[in-house]
């Protein structure tokens, strides 16, 4: 087992093609070739949790939060991220960060916080846009089949609850190879007409490479014509946060206290409170204040969230409850989920959950 053996399963639970432009997420420190000897999952990369990493003999931390976020310019060891690179690399521990592509991830943060309080049918609350695309290519007709189940092999055609989904169009294709040509059908300096297919199929953003690799290792011409489009339509499996609804209404107090305790958090900063009983609920997990619009215009009865600043709860009007838990108590879980996942996929390698308290927020 190598680290990148562990990169292709958390790419199979959130796709780092889904990360917000502004995150730092993938393989921070190391090699991926790295034969693995443990892993240490966590939120927070810190010195303390390198010492526990070398205790448990783990040399990969899969952690929540990247360590190293803008760019470093030297390694002095003046501050803790640097530190902490530092001790890793002197210790020949790799670190990668999972951090907003599996904030993005339908079985991501945000699910795992739905699933802690208890909602059901959940959805995306702030689908992604642009990460959806079609292909149109041309095959030969007596190919077209071989070429399309390929690509339906490879993850094309997949739209909600369906598969092996295409758009299939007779017609002729024309071309007229030059010397360096090697044409499958016809004879170069000739001009060939052949009846094409032409076959339409939609895909997920991060599957981009296997789909034109599939498309032209199937294919028989030496110059394989293709388009690609980004799509507008929303995904509705990829996005920011996340939106369900509890089986039986709460009253407001119940509902907070039941947060509360759920969620382990030291106390909720809240909104006022609007005297009508609690079922729909949105949810994003850490800074979420980008969020609150969307959370209303989705009719939410409360939406939790974190960091959110004076101003903001202003912008409850009267319509929806909100809640800030705190940063850390939104994101604790996501590290058991990790633990969960990667057990799974791993069941005779030893995944240890990291014990070392992150949290820099303390309270009286």
């Amino acid at each position: 087992m190598i680290i990148q053996d562990v990169i292709n399963y958390l790419e199979e639970l959130s796709p780092l093609t889904y990360a917000e432009d502004f995150d730092n997420v993938g393989l921070l420190v190391g090699y991926k070739s790295t034969k693995i000897t443990g892993i240490l999952v966590t939120l927070d990369t810190l010195e303390t949790v390198v010492d526990e990493a070398i205790e448990n003999n783990c040399n990969l931390i899969v952690s929540f939060h990247p360590i190293i976020f803008k760019g470093l310019k030297k390694l002095t060891g003046e501050n803790y991220v640097e530190r902490v690179v530092i001790k890793a690399i002197k210790n020949n521990i790799a670190i990668f960060a999972i951090h907003t592509a599996l904030d993005n991830a339908l079985q991501g943060v945000n699910d795992m916080i739905c699933k802690k309080i208890g909602l059901i049918n959940t959805r995306i609350l702030i689908p992604q846009t642009g990460t959806i695309k079609k292909l149109t290519t041309y095959a030969p007709k007596d190919e077209a089949d071989k070429i399309r189940e390929a690509l339906f092999n490879a993850g094309a055609g997949s739209i909600g609850n369906y598969k092996e989904c295409s758009f299939n169009i007779k017609g002729i294709g024309t071309y007229n190879g030059n010397i360096n040509s090697n044409p499958s059908r016809g004879k170069k300096g000739s001009l060939h007409f052949e009846p094409e297919i032409q076959i339409s199929v939609i895909y997920a953003k991060h599957l981009e490479v296997k789909i034109l690799q599939t498309l032209f290792k199937t294919h028989s011409y030496d110059e394989v014509a293709y388009e690609i489009t980004t799509l507008e339509n929303k995904n509705q499996y990829i996005g920011m946060g996340m939106i369900g609804e509890f089986e039986t209404p709460m009253e407001e107090a119940l509902f907070l206290n039941h947060i509360k305790s759920k969620m382990k958090a030291k106390c909720i900063r809240h909104s006022a409170l609007l005297g009508k009983p609690i079922q729909k609920v949105a949810v994003l997990g850490g800074s979420g204040s980008f969020a609150i619009n969307d959370a209303k215009a989705a009719k939410a009865d409360a939406f939790i969230t974190a960091d959110l600043k004076y101003h903001d709860f202003f912008r409850a009007e009267n319509s929806i409850i909100l809640a800030d838990i705190g940063h850390y108590e939104s994101e604790q879980y996501t590290k058991n989920g990790l633990v969960e996942f990667l057990t799974k996929k791993m069941p005779n390698f030893a995944v240890v959950l990291s014990k070392t308290p992150t949290n820099p927020v303390k309270y009286l």
